[in-house]
Parts: structure tokens; sequence; C-alpha cells
């Protein structure tokens, strides 16, 4: 038997589905195996019907994609996005699966999402579709089957307008579903900024294991949503210097180090849609909005959406180490020129486990209906990641290769001995 490599007109999904086959070559997996996890267990495409506030009715597509559920139920966020479709969410759901089993908790992966505009939304016109996703969703999701989360444009209100809609469906509360819930409302303290946190751990662990200075260290940040946000926040507290900053409105830049803080703020409580536009810092440049990608600085964090960095603009990027916050930010044909360059890369699903490994602490607090202090949740979340950093690490300097391939080898044979053991149901 000779395996037949799927293919895939989406970017995203070819390079998810390139990495996976080459891993899966590498650690020699067998043909039937390589199969199974080349393919999604389930994929749901929804309509959402919503009446808009001016009275007109709009369709909107929704998608939700269960890639494994060999070694528990389904992890993975719901995106609203204008580029939200199917491919997308199964090749989120297919690196959710090795995401949660790279960091070793009971998951399989899955995604979904809207493709529609939040900008363009109000707050009920949000409402309306996140409830109408929910009530499409409902005979697919569980604490024991796929436990949705937040993702891009998505957070705690939706969260909350999916338990709700799902739980007064079923008549009982069901608050373990979802997760990244508001702390009243069955939420984990320490939630928010989970991702973001263990996306610099693995940055000043990186920065540790090649012998690099840490104080005074240059960090840039393509996205200062949650994720860069707290990324930042956590660097500077290191001793890092974070001397670039963007999101939509451009690239924010100074050679000494910007005030996050200042900078945190004005996109919180200043910027009524909560940017980096108008933020100032005496010395500081505003550059162009790609220029943040090649800056020449120890760290890149990419934290905005995938495939920003091509084959097209590889080159130009002068970073000595990135740390991908963002889901598959670094296309495959760029990875190759990257490594070329000497560029160490730490892979998204190591570097932004945070988030899933936070999901994994509300989902267990609230089965067992105990919550833990900040703390607590933040020395857990630090001991897993720093210890995922280095076994991918170890394993990588073992073999011989880069840490991408390193981790989707770690993380396929934990999936791939689940279904050894279960076996084929008929």
């Amino acid at each position: 038997m000779t395996v037949v490599k799927r293919t895939s007109s989406n970017g995203f999904l070819a390079n998810s589905l390139k990495y996976f086959y080459d891993a899966a070559e590498e650690m020699g997996l067998e043909e039937g195996l390589i199969e199974i996890l080349s393919r999604s267990e389930r994929k749901l495409s929804m309509s959402i019907p919503v009446e808009m506030d001016d009275g007109t009715v709009k369709v909107f597509d929704g998608f939700r994609v269960q890639h494994s559920t060999a070694v528990g139920p389904s992890k993975g966020g719901v995106r609203f996005h204008p580029n939200v479709c199917l491919d997308e969410c199964e090749a989120l759901a297919m690196m959710m699966t090795w995401k949660c089993s790279l960091a070793g908790i009971p998951y399989g992966g899955g995604k979904g999402g809207v493709c529609c505009e939040p900008l363009e939304l109000s707050k009920k016109e949000k409402e309306k579709i996140a409830r109408t996703w929910a009530a499409r969703v409902e005979p697919l999701v569980g604490a024991w089957t796929d436990v949705p989360a937040p993702d891009v444009n998505t957070g705690g209100p939706e969260m909350v307008w999916f338990m709700d809609t799902i739980s007064k469906m079923r008549n009982r509360l069901e608050p373990a579903i979802f997760t990244g819930k508001p702390i009243p409302l069955w939420g984990s303290k320490g939630r928010t900024a989970a991702t973001g946190y263990g996306v610099a751990t693995c940055g000043l662990e990186l920065l540790k294991a090649v012998g690099a200075v840490q104080e005074g260290a240059s960090v840039s940040i393509q996205g200062f949503g949650n994720v860069g946000t707290y990324a930042a926040l956590t660097f500077v507290d290191a001793g890092c210097k974070v001397v670039a900053i963007s999101d939509i409105t451009g690239t924010y830049y100074h050679k000494d180090g910007l005030d996050i803080r200042k900078a945190v703020d004005h996109v919180q409580n200043v910027h009524p849609k909560h940017l980096l536009e108008g933020f100032e810092q005496d010395g500081m440049e505003k550059l162009d909005l790609n220029d943040v990608l090649y800056l020449d600085v120890d760290l890149f964090i990419p934290a905005a959406l995938e495939g920003v960095i091509t084959k097209d603009n590889a080159d130009k990027v002068k970073a000595r180490f990135i740390v991908e916050a963002a889901n598959g930010p670094i296309t495959a044909d760029a990875d190759a020129i990257l490594n070329e360059k000497g560029i160490l890369i730490v892979p998204d699903f190591l570097a932004n486990a945070g988030g899933v490994i936070g999901s994994y602490f509300e989902w267990a607090q609230d089965l067992g209906g105990y919550f833990w202090t900040e703390e607590e949740y933040n020395e857990r979340l630090i001991r897993i990641m720093k210890e995922n950093f280095e076994r991918v690490w170890t394993y990588g300097k073992e073999k011989g290769i880069f840490m991408r391939k390193a981790a989707f080898m770690v993380a396929i044979e934990r999936v791939a001995e689940a279904h050894r053991m279960k076996g084929i149901f008929l």
C-alpha cells in the first residue's frame, strides 16, 4: 500500500498536511495511521441566519471540525473573521490535535468559526450569530465530546452566549462545554493571560537554551491583542526590551524599548475600538504595517494571523529567533528559507499551547466545581510549558532536526499510540 497524500488549495491546510506527512515519514509511521491522522473525524458546515439591526436578514457561514478524539474530547477555539472557511478550520483542528498531544493533556483537536466581519457588527448582531452557531453545533459538543474556546475576535461574552444557549436547550447548566468564560460564570483565574504568558515563557527558555543574554534582549511583536499584550508584559517583566508592537493601524517602534504598560492602557481604556492608533511616546516612530516583520531583533513574535511570512518575504526577516504565537504564521516554503538562514523557530503548537493548557485547567475546575488561585494556575502552567519546551528541544538535538519537526514527531507518536491501543472500530 502506498499512501495517497491529501492536497488542498487552501495554503494553511496544505502547509499543515505537509508538516504532518514530513514528520510521519521521518518517524516511520504506519501507512494506515498516516491515512487516519491526515483526515478529520467530523466536519460540520452550517448556515446562520440573522435579523440585522436594520431589519434585513443576512446568512453567515459557520463551521465546526473535529480532527481527532483518539486521546480525549476535541478541543479548539471558535473564531469570527472574514477569512473563516472549512479548510482553515480543518487545518487549525489538526494543529490543535498536535498541540494538545504535545502538551500532554487529555484532548484531541477541534476548531470552528463564523465567516463575518466583527468590526461591522453591533453587540446584538454578534450575540445572535453566537447563539445561532451554538444551537447549530449543539448535537456535537459536550464536556466529554468537544469543548470549544475563544479564538480570533471571540472571548468571554461569546463563551457566555454559547454556554447559556446550550444550557437552555438541554435544560441544565453546562459550564464545562466551553472554556474562556468570565470568572464570575465558571471561568478560571489566570486564563486571560495564559497564551501570552506561555509564548513569552518559550521565548525566554529559548534564550536560555542557546546561551543568549535575557536582560535587554530585543523583542518585536506583530499583533497587540490578548496574546501579544500579555507576551509583551511578560517579556518586559523579565528584563527584555520590547522595541516594536503592531496591529492593523501600523507598527510602533522605539529602539530603546516601548512603554508597554502605557500601550496596554491606551488599547484597553483610550481607543474606542481597542487599537494602538493614537498611541504616542517620545522618540517613537510609526512604521508601515508589515515593517514589524523585518526588524533586526533577537526575538520576533508573530501573534496575528496565519501565513504572514511566506517565500516572498522570508528573505527580509532579520530576527535571530522566532516564537510563533499565532497559528501557522510561517508557510512551509518560508520555513525552509528561514531554516537555511539559521533562524531558530519555536513552532506554534508548542509556543502558544498556554491557552489550551489553561483551557484544560478551567475544564478540570468546572468538572470538579473547585477553583484554584491564580498563583496555583500560573505555577502549573509555567511548569508544563517549560517541560514541553525542554522535551522538544532535547529531542530535536538528539535527532539532529529542527524544533518544528521534533515537535510534530513527539506529538504524533502519542496520538498514534492511542490508535494502536484502541484499534479501528468497525
